[in-house]
């Protein structure tokens, strides 16, 4: 079993900047991805970002050039968000998915779900 806990949501203004951390407890393999998905009002959840502790990161096309991912260790994950704008508003969740051997999937994890507003 793995726990996602997540910190740093909150509220900016547009162009505003906020970080957000998600560190893993529990039984993580020693390869996983983790990342990050938003869920805005009225539209389906979506991976934000999302990276291997090797690499590369995956980034959403909305994001790209504004939002940084990064993976320290092999349980914490940071995503830097940068000139955030309205659209940005949303639950972001922290994820973890399991690796076995051959790459097959294991499990998928999510964290509580941080709010983002974005607004002036």
């Amino acid at each position: 079993q793995v726990q996602l806990a997540e910190f740093g949501g909150g509220s900016v203004q547009p162009g505003g900047s906020l970080r957000l951390s998600c560190a893993a407890s529990g039984m993580i393999f020693s390869l996983n991805a983790m990342g990050w998905y938003r869920q805005a009002p009225g539209k389906q959840r979506e991976l934000v970002a999302a990276t291997t502790r090797e690499g590369p990161a995956h980034y959403a096309d909305s994001v790209k050039g504004r939002f940084t991912i990064s993976r320290h260790g092999n349980n914490i994950v940071y995503l830097q968000m940068d000139r955030l704008e309205p659209e940005d508003t949303g639950v972001y969740s922290c994820n973890l998915r399991q690796y076995r051997d051959y790459g097959a999937p294991g499990d998928d994890y999510w964290g509580q779900g941080s709010r983002v507003t974005v607004s002036s």
